[in-house]
């Protein structure tokens, strides 16, 4: 935590027994206070309460709309993998999906499902990691160790699939790089079942926690008009009462199937929109997800063999047009605005993340609250940096 900065615009009060205060400026970074980044935080204190917060963004910074600009429609989802390095496979979903619109193209059936079963097997890597490194910003250690257990389980067959462990690469525009590996369902199923067989252990360090429930109850209370009119989607949003998915609502890939009534999946929402009914969601969504994977598994088993991609010419030029794809990425919607003037290269593509309406609420979330409260607020928002600062 920096020093104070000097303020000539210090706001006096007398208080009890004539002692006079001023409002005091505070850096909160751009260390790592309590986020998956680097983030700073200018806030104005009142004592120890908050009067004001502006998150300070761009330390990471790295310009991926404009180095979407000037590579292939193939490169680019070697890029695009990386702005939230915890959702690598629905960002690349994004972009293949659009291009793919725009192309009229149809992908196999069996690369549909498999892309939705990577997709909820990567939603499932995100929010264990936020489930395991929010109460370790909390002051408990020991829900980090459980969570990481669980996601290496399903990072071996991540790994084993794509050869990456956080940056898959996997997508190609017309479906996926490479079949499925000969008895490769078998093992992601033993995987899922295993993960689900021992979520109990974690849930029961984090479900009725004295300590926990102390910090996050009534804490960082989200108003569902307030999320709104920041744009704020996914997990964090349900936890307010916004019944929004991307995947039962819009549905792509294989989820018109599974969010289809009697289907497997469903919209978990909470009412409170306190950072404890954010690690509800979350947590919750693990399981939804995991329910998701397996049917995706069992429709994968079976289906005949057949293809996973389409055959693309060497030269790869998308129609001249515009289109705006998004996507239900772990975070929330993740939306690529691409603009094509009928080259090999996009003339304009613009990164919609979820993360960067996540942050721009902790303005008017923030101010109100205590200094001691702020990290639980921050951690519960669930958001990386990369995917900020692009």
């Amino acid at each position: 935590m920096s020093s104070p900065e000097p303020t000539t615009e210090a706001t006096l009060a007398v208080g009890a027994g004539g002692f006079t205060s001023a409002d005091m400026v505070l850096n909160i970074g751009p260390q790592h206070p309590a986020t998956h980044g680097v983030l700073r935080l200018r806030v104005v204190l009142d004592g120890e309460r908050i009067v004001s917060a502006d998150p300070v963004i761009g330390y990471m910074h790295r310009g991926a709309e404009k180095l979407f600009e000037v590579r292939d429609y193939r490169q680019i989802t070697v890029l695009a993998n990386r702005h939230d390095w915890l959702s690598a496979f629905g960002n690349e979903l994004g972009v293949v999906l659009g291009v793919e619109a725009m192309l009229g193209m149809e992908v196999p059936e069996r690369a549909t499902w498999a892309r939705t079963l990577l997709a909820e097997l990567n939603r499932v890597l995100n929010h264990l990691m936020f489930l395991g490194s929010y109460p370790l910003e909390l002051g408990a250690i020991t829900p980090v160790f459980g969570a990481f257990h669980e996601r290496e389980e399903i990072q071996a067959v991540m790994e084993e699939i794509s050869g990456g462990r956080m940056h898959f690469m996997f997508n190609r525009v017309g479906g996926l790089k490479d079949d499925l590996p000969a008895g490769w369902l078998q093992r992601v199923a033993g995987a899922i079942a295993g993960v689900r067989s021992r979520m109990p252990q974690l849930e029961s360090l984090l479900v009725g926690n004295e300590i926990l429930t102390a910090r996050t109850k009534g804490v960082g209370v989200l108003d569902p008009d307030l999320a709104l009119a920041y744009g704020v989607t996914g997990p964090i949003a349900r936890a307010s009462g916004i019944d929004m998915d991307l995947r039962r609502d819009a549905p792509y890939l294989a989820y018109g199937e599974l969010f289809a009534e009697g289907g497997t999946g469903r919209v978990v929402t909470r009412e409170a929109g306190d950072c404890l009914a954010r690690l509800e969601v979350l947590l919750e969504q693990t399981h939804v997800s995991l329910d998701l994977a397996e049917v995706c598994v069992e429709r994968l088993l079976s289906l005949p063999p057949g293809p996973v991609n389409q055959r693309l010419p060497k030269v790869l030029k998308v129609p001249e047009g515009e289109r705006y794809t998004v996507t239900e990425n772990p975070l929330g919607h993740n939306g690529y605005y691409l603009v094509s003037r009928g080259d090999k290269t996009p003339w304009r593509l613009k990164l919609r993340s979820a993360s960067f309406n996540n942050v721009a609420v902790l303005g008017d979330l923030l101010p109100g609250h205590l200094v001691s409260d702020m990290v639980a607020i921050l951690g519960s928002m669930f958001f990386v940096v990369g995917d900020v600062d692009k």
